[in-house]
């Protein structure tokens, strides 16, 4: 069943004291470059430094008491497979509320990312690259430990703690024109979708992701859900999975217009990010700047609210850091 607003309203409440409510930055330099009004809620400096712990911890904290309610006794292990926040995110949401946590993760995910994961006491399983290695990797575990699965994107639950970001940023700021967000499985534009159309339905919601792996975009305009084949080569590792069930259905009811950028571009928007805000964003956040930058997300004057997705940054492939072209 597909959430709705009052789902992400009651998610905001369950996280209330539980996730940190981030903090909103503008910087008068990239309004200048860009002839807009910016603003970014920071979600890099969230917990495990990505939007995913609401998600993550708003399904988990529901699990928790659906147990009470039950008085289950089975194993409190939860699993999923993620190329990085997602499973940082439920890992940690698992150690405060006392859970073992299993990630399946691509051999070729962001060695940062796998730190992240690992730090936060969750148990990894290598897989190949590619949504269908994924799935069966974790439908291993599941097999064999009855692990409760969270899903990164297509699960409702998820999709509702995502919205929380939104639902703050449109709190301190209601007269955005438009809010976007980075697309990679759909579950943050999605949790966005709801979010605004229930307090703000006048303010346009538009997604960006790299067009070296477009899915939903193509998606979006086909009108009819493709699925990613393989791992594309692009360096918004975030931004690898295909888009899921359920934000394809909400992003036809909710959103206005998904675009795509360059990878020369996201890696443009990061270093300018860095020098105007002095923050650095992951590739995958830095798809929305990089949308702006080139004057194809919003209007001359616009106010426009960005959720910026998260800060794991792997130095290592950073190009501007790591002295290469």
């Amino acid at each position: 069943m597909l959430p709705v607003f009052a789902d992400v309203v009651a998610a905001a409440g369950r996280l209330e004291g539980r996730v940190l409510r981030t903090p909103v930055m503008r910087a008068e330099r990239f309004d200048a470059r860009v002839g807009r009004k910016v603003l970014l809620k920071c979600e890099n400096l969230q917990h495990v430094g990505a939007f995913k712990f609401r998600g993550a911890l708003n399904t988990l904290l529901q699990l928790e008491s659906e147990r009470h309610v039950s008085k289950s006794a089975a194993p409190r292990v939860v699993a999923t497979h993620s190329s990085g926040n997602h499973g940082a995110a439920l890992a940690r949401a698992a150690r405060e509320l006392g859970w073992t946590c299993m990630v399946v993760t691509p051999h070729d995910a962001s060695r940062a990312k796998l730190a992240n994961i690992e730090a936060e006491g969750a148990e990894l399983h290598h897989c190949e690259p590619g949504l269908a290695p994924r799935e069966a990797a974790l439908a291993e575990i599941v097999a064999r430990t009855a692990a409760a699965v969270v899903h990164p994107f297509d699960d409702a639950r998820v999709i509702a703690g995502q919205g929380t970001a939104a639902l703050e940023l449109l709190a301190d700021h209601p007269k955005l024109a438009v809010i976007a967000a980075p697309v990679g499985g759909g579950g943050l534009l999605s949790g966005t979708a709801l979010a605004a159309r229930g307090v703000a339905p006048t303010c346009q919601v538009i997604g960006v992701e790299p067009a070296a792996a477009d899915d939903a975009y193509r998606s979006f305009h086909g009108g009819v859900r493709v699925g990613m084949q393989g791992s594309p080569p692009t360096i918004a590792d975030g931004l690898r999975g295909s888009l899921g069930v359920l934000p394809f259905e909400i992003f036809r009811q909710h959103v206005d217009d998904l675009l795509t950028v360059s990878e020369s571009e996201i890696i443009a928007a990061m270093r300018i990010v860095l020098e105007d805000f002095r923050l650095l964003i992951e590739p995958s956040s830095a798809v929305v700047l990089a949308a702006i930058l080139a004057g194809r997300l919003g209007k001359p004057g616009d106010q426009i609210g960005v959720i910026v997705s998260g800060g794991n940054v792997d130095l290592s492939v950073c190009p501007f850091l790591a002295a290469r072209a």
